[in-house]
């Protein structure tokens, strides 16, 4: 069990290829350098070494909290967790891990995740909910994009264009830097992103230090399958939106999006999103994971969805039954109010007016 930094470029490079040689689209947060820069703003976080035969075929990235209870690496605000393994090193095969032996050997008592993906047979058989992430298939291109949406949702795409347009001629011309280095539009976002989380009566993720931190360390980070990107969206020399994420070759995540209140009416933001997917694009991703999470937005821009699994593997100890008091019934609750539409809305509304409450 190892610090992430203390993890060799040898075995970084072979996490690399295990990812590599995954079913899964290869996600940025699954690399080596988003658990490094985790490490450096975690305290808590450990890299597990998988061996066979005295041969390393795996890794699990985790944090590790009082007695002993563990959480995915970056929970909460990693949309994508879990091990990274041989293929064919699953649940029992010869020589594979047992979660609970895991768990075990790393001394942990429990291990949280929100964001496991659906090739994660370790974990799977302890998911207590699926989600659907939303994602934009953009592989064949960006005017392939735009037909689906055109055949789907020809308004939606004729309304979002011309305000695009509108925004040009009254506001200044119309400008779009996928991978923007200034530091300031940085602070901008984040400042447009805290404001929406208290409007929306929703907890300011920057306001805690450590996510602060591991976006500003994210955005020095220019690894190939890891690099954080801040793209924006400029009328005139005005900046009215903006969205930090990661990408690789092949993904871009899409983490933290957010707009000019004052520009609302031109809907920037999902003006943003198309030219995020026309750059990706012409970049050579194939694909934007948009993250689970009920959204208006997602909505109008996806072309599909992947499952994504919540919950916990456990052993029996005082360390279980924390992570069961402390996650459990908040988690049931979210799962009764979001199974019911209607009180969904009213949960969301009550939220909306604490936030306006609070900005007073």
């Amino acid at each position: 069990m190892l610090v992430p930094e203390e993890l060799g470029e040898g075995e970084r490079q072979h996490w690399r290829e295990l990812r590599a040689k995954s079913p899964s689209p290869r996600n940025p947060f699954m690399e080596p350098e988003f658990t490094d820069v985790i490490g450096r703003v975690r305290p808590g976080a450990r890299v597990a070494v998988v061996y066979e035969g005295g041969a390393a075929a795996g890794f699990l990235p985790f944090e590790r909290g009082r007695l002993g209870q563990g959480r995915a690496v970056g929970l909460g605000v990693s949309d994508c967790q879990g091990a990274v393994l041989r293929q064919g090193l699953v649940p029992g095969a010869p020589g594979a891990p047992d979660a609970r032996e895991l768990l075990r050997a790393c001394r942990l008592s429990s291990l949280a995740f929100d964001n496991v993906e659906a090739e994660q047979p370790l974990f799977l058989p302890y998911a207590a909910e699926r989600y659907a992430a939303h994602v934009i298939d953009v592989a064949r291109g960006y005017r392939a994009y735009e037909d689906v949406l055109r055949a789907r949702s020809p308004k939606f795409l004729k309304t979002t264009l011309a305000k695009e347009r509108r925004l040009g001629r009254q506001v200044g011309d119309v400008r779009f830097v996928f991978d923007e280095r200034d530091p300031a539009a940085l602070r901008t976002l984040m400042a447009w992103k805290s404001a929406q989380y208290r409007r929306t009566g929703r907890r300011d993720r920057f306001a805690r230090e450590w996510i602060t931190r591991l976006v500003h360390r994210l955005a020095e980070t220019r690894a190939t399958e890891c690099s954080g990107t801040l793209s924006v969206l400029y009328a005139g020399r005005r900046p009215v939106a903006a969205h930090f994420g990661l990408r690789s070759t092949t993904v871009l995540a899409c983490w933290f999006p957010a707009y000019d209140p004052e520009a609302a009416k031109y809907s920037p933001g999902l003006v943003l999103h198309l030219r995020m997917a026309e750059a990706a694009a012409a970049e050579g991703i194939g694909l934007l994971d948009l993250g689970r999470g009920a959204a208006e937005y997602k909505d109008s821009l996806k072309t599909g969805e992947r499952p994504v699994y919540e919950g916990a593997v456990t052993r029996w100890g005082a360390g279980a039954a924390l992570h069961w008091l402390g996650r459990e019934p908040a988690r049931r609750a979210h799962g009764f109010v979001r199974a019911r539409p209607r009180l969904a809305s009213v949960a969301a509304r009550t939220l909306k007016g604490a936030g306006r409450l609070r900005g007073r």
